[in-house]
C-alpha cells in the first residue's frame, strides 16, 4: 500500500508510529496511508524551518522572484498531473481540480509583484536633519494549516505569500487528502526554493496542538470549520502568535422579482452544486423574493434533473463523490430531518442510485426553509440547497444579516439602485451581485465577516502582506557632530 511521507529539509520521511487511511471517494477503497506525525517529528519540521530561516530571510527579493515565476510554469506545466492526484483522493471532477489549481496559480502569480508589495516609505527632513524610512520584514517560521476541500488552493493562497515575504513554512494539509502538499513542495524544491523553507507534515489534531504550543512558530493560518477556528484564534493567542483563522459559511444568493430567472436559476444550480457543494463559497440557501419563488424553485429543478454524477475520472461527470462514507451519511441526515422541520422536500438526493461503493450522494433542493431548522442553521457542506422565502427586498437583507455567518452573499437583479443598497447594507466579507460565487482574484484579499473569519486580516491578496510580514520604522540623523549636546526632553519637532 502506498505510503504518504512528510516532507522535511527536503526529504521525504514515512515513518511513524500512527497512519490514518487515504480513501479513493469514488470507489470507497483505502488505497493508501499516510504517517501522522507527533509532537517530536513536528519539532523536528521546526528545527529545519527554523534553520533555514536566516538564508531564506537574506536571499535577495530578485532571486525570490525567479522561484516564484519558475513555480507558476512548473505548476502550469504539470496541472494535469497534479489534477488527477488531487482527484483521486478528493473526488472532485478532473476540470474542476484543474480550475482550483488555476485559482491558486493567481496567488503565486500575486507572488511574483514581491518587490513592490515589500516596499517601505520614506520621508525626509521630518525635523533638523532627520529622516524616517520604514520596512516590513517577514515574522519568521510560519504555519499553514489548510482543508480537505481545497487540497491545492488553499495551501497555494497562504504559502505563496508567506515565503515571497522571506518566512518559512510549514505546511499542515488534511489527512483526508494529503498527497497533493507533496506534489506542491516537490515543485517548489524544482523551482530553487532552499530546503527547509518549506515543509510539509502530515498529521492530525496532536500535530496542530504541537505547532499551537510551540514557541517558534509565530504565526498560524488556518481555513476550516467554525468551531475548529475560533478554537484556533484562542489557543494562538494565547500563545503570543499572530492568527488568521477562516471558519464556516451559510451564502445566501438573495433572487429579486426582476431577475433573469434562467441566469438565476442557471447560478443556484453550479453555486450549490458545485465541488458536491464541498466549498466555503458554496451558495447553500436561496432567497426568493416576492413572486418569483414558485417559478424559480421549478427552474432548479429541471436543470437538477439534468446533472451527471459519477467518478470525478469520468470526463461525462460534472460531480464526483463526497470526501468520506461519515461526511456523506451526515449530508444525508439534514434531507432526512428537514421534513420533520416543517420544510418541503422538493428533490430528494438520498433517492439516487449509484452503481459504486463510493461515496456518492445525489442533489438535494428543499423548499419552505425557516431560520431555525437545522438545514438552515447548520453548515451542511454538501450538495444542498434550501428555500428561504421573503416578501421584501428589506426581509431578504436581514435575513441574511442576522445569519451567525458572514462569508460570501449573493444578489440578482436588473436594479442598480437597489445592488448599490445591498451591496451598502449587507454584512458580509464579500458579496456579488448577478454572480454566485464571488471568490475574489488574487490581487485582493479573501475572507468574510462574524463567524466566518477570527482575525484582523483577510487570506492572500494586500491582506497576507501585512499578515507575514511586521513593519519597523528607522529614524536615521548623521549631524555634525560638533552640534550634539545632551538633551533630556522629549524628542521634538524642530
Amino acid at each position: 500500500m502506498q505510503r504518504i511521507p512528510h516532507y522535511i529539509n527536503g526529504q521525504k520521511i514515512t515513518d511513524a508510529a500512527r497512519f490514518a487511511p487515504v480513501y479513493n471517494p469514488a470507489t470507497g477503497e483505502q488505497n493508501k496511508e499516510v504517517a501522522l506525525a507527533s509532537a517530536s517529528r513536528v519539532e523536528e519540521a521546526i528545527e529545519a524551518a527554523r534553520a533555514a530561516l536566516p538564508g531564506w530571510r537574506a536571499t535577495s527579493l530578485a532571486k525570490r522572484t525567479n522561484i516564484f515565476f519558475k513555480v507558476r510554469e512548473l505548476l502550469t506545466e504539470r496541472k494535469s498531473e497534479m489534477a488527477a492526484i488531487l482527484t483521486s483522493e478528493h473526488g472532485k471532477v478532473l476540470s474542476d481540480a484543474e480550475g482550483e489549481i488555476t485559482r491558486g496559480l493567481e496567488n503565486i502569480e500575486f507572488a511574483t509583484g514581491l518587490s513592490h508589495m515589500l516596499k517601505g516609505e520614506h520621508s525626509e527632513q521630518v525635523s533638523t536633519g532627520v529622516d524616517v524610512h520604514s520596512v516590513r520584514q517577514p515574522v519568521g517560521v510560519v504555519a499553514c494549516v489548510t482543508p480537505f476541500n481545497f487540497p491545492a488552493m488553499v495551501p497555494l493562497w497562504m504559502i505563496g505569500s508567506a515565503l515571497a515575504c522571506g518566512n518559512t513554512v510549514l505546511l499542515k494539509p488534511s489527512e483526508k487528502d494529503p498527497s497533493t502538499a507533496i506534489f506542491i513542495a516537490e515543485i517548489f524544491s524544482e523551482a530553487g526554493l532552499p530546503d527547509g523553507v518549506l515543509n510539509v507534515v502530515q498529521g492530525d489534531k496532536e500535530a496542530v496542538d504541537a505547532l499551537l504550543e510551540h514557541p517558534q512558530v509565530k504565526a498560524i493560518s488556518f481555513v476550516g470549520s467554525t468551531p475548529v477556528a475560533k478554537s484556533i484564534y484562542k489557543r494562538a493567542a494565547e500563545n503570543g502568535k499572530r492568527v488568521q483563522a477562516l471558519g464556516g459559511a451559510k451564502n445566501h444568493m438573495v433572487v429579486l422579482p426582476d431577475a433573469d430567472l434562467n441566469m438565476a436559476a442557471d447560478a443556484a444550480v453550479s453555486a450549490a452544486y458545485g465541488s458536491a457543494g464541498e466549498r466555503c463559497m458554496a451558495v447553500s440557501v436561496l432567497v426568493a423574493v416576492g413572486g418569483i419563488a414558485d417559478e424559480l424553485v421549478d427552474a432548479i429543478k429541471q436543470r437538477m434533473a439534468t446533472l451527471t454524477i459519477g467518478a470525478g475520472t469520468d470526463a461525462s461527470s460534472e460531480m464526483g463523490p463526497l470526501i468520506t462514507a461519515a461526511h456523506r451519511d451526515k449530508v444525508a441526515s439534514y434531507v432526512a430531518g428537514a421534513a420533520n422541520e416543517g420544510a418541503t422536500v422538493v428533490v430528494d438526493g438520498r433517492q439516487h442510485q449509484f452503481d459504486s461503493d463510493g461515496f456518492f450522494i445525489g442533489v438535494s433542493l428543499i423548499d419552505h426553509v425557516k431560520p431555525g431548522m437545522k438545514v438552515y442553521d447548520n453548515e451542511i457542506f454538501g450538495p444542498v440547497l434550501s428555500v428561504v422565502r421573503v416578501d421584501t427586498f428589506e426581509e431578504a437583507v436581514q435575513l441574511t444579516n442576522e445569519n451567525e455567518f458572514g462569508n460570501g452573499v449573493a444578489l440578482f437583479t436588473r436594479d442598480g439602485g437597489a445592488a448599490r443598497q445591498f451591496e451598502f447594507e449587507i454584512e458580509a466579507g464579500m458579496v456579488g451581485v448577478n454572480l454566485p460565487i464571488p471568490v475574489p482574484v488574487g490581487s485582493f484579499s479573501f475572507g468574510g465577516w462574524k463567524s466566518s473569519l477570527f482575525g484582523d486580516t483577510h487570506m492572500y491578496g494586500p491582506d497576507s502582506i501585512r499578515f507575514y510580514t511586521r513593519s519597523k520604522v528607522v529614524t536615521t540623523r548623521w549631524p555634525d557632530p560638533s552640534t550634539s549636546k545632551i538633551d533630556l526632553g522629549f524628542p521634538q519637532v524642530s
